[in-house]
């Protein structure tokens, strides 16, 4: 096997290598670059070292410029499903009342008599108003009081509600029997030249005997106007 070359003076006694010489073995033909040193690593400064880049820190971002995972809020931030305490939160199902809540039962409103006791009482409710209507007109405006009185001897000892519809209607049908009479008397003196008045007092008990009628039937105590307090 043949020895690779050494330095000129390398046999010498006294031979000692220039430090600042590079190490390594003169190249190939005859170039004055030395080669890489025998264990096979590259000469000082020829290459930037393994690791010569600073590493990553934890402010910059990774590679691909995207958040790092876990930037976002944590899925249990949010509200849980059912819990609607947080603003924009929509009703829970079934939070609204159910169909019916509030509301009286079948319809509400009232018993099938109209808020009567029973349907007699409000059969005699009816005659008191109605009935007063229609003794206006058979008695000339002098008999609307008739009607009044018997269903109040028939059914308002028993019924309460029957009695306050007799009574009203009867307080109303016996102050405009009255002043119906003074009307007449009223034309008799005057020889007939005031004869409209009966006539215009005719319609009012009349007229407003038909409104209770309609009010009793509805199931509501009508109010009679300009009526004086004779039946309590």
């Amino acid at each position: 096997m043949t020895e690779p070359p050494r330095p000129p003076g390398a046999g010498d006694p006294g031979f000692q290598p220039d430090p600042a010489a590079p190490s390594g073995v003169p190249g190939p033909s005859g170039s004055d670059e030395p080669t890489t040193p025998l264990s096979g690593a590259p000469a000082p400064g020829s290459h930037p070292p393994p690791g010569g880049y600073p590493p990553p820190t934890g402010d910059q971002p990774p590679s691909g410029g995207y958040p790092p995972p876990g930037g976002y809020p944590p899925p249990g931030d949010y509200p849980p499903p059912g819990d609607y305490s947080q603003p924009g939160g929509y009703p829970p199902p079934g939070g609204y009342p159910p169909p019916g809540a509030g509301y009286p039962a079948g319809g509400g409103y009232g018993p099938p008599t109209g808020g009567y006791a029973s349907t007699e009482d409000k059969n005699w409710a009816l005659i008191a108003h109605f009935g007063g209507a229609a003794g206006v007109i058979v008695g000339g405006g002098l008999l609307g009081w008739l009607a009044p009185v018997i269903a109040l001897m028939v059914r308002g000892q028993q019924s309460p509600t029957a009695r306050a519809h007799a009574v009203a209607a009867l307080n109303f049908q016996l102050t405009w029997t009255i002043i119906g009479v003074l009307s007449w008397v009223l034309t008799l003196i005057t020889c007939g030249v005031l004869f409209f008045v009966p006539m215009l007092v005719w319609l009012v008990p009349l007229i407003f005997g038909i409104i209770g009628g309609v009010k009793a039937n509805e199931g509501v105590l009508y109010r009679y106007p300009m009526t004086y307090s004779f039946a309590k």
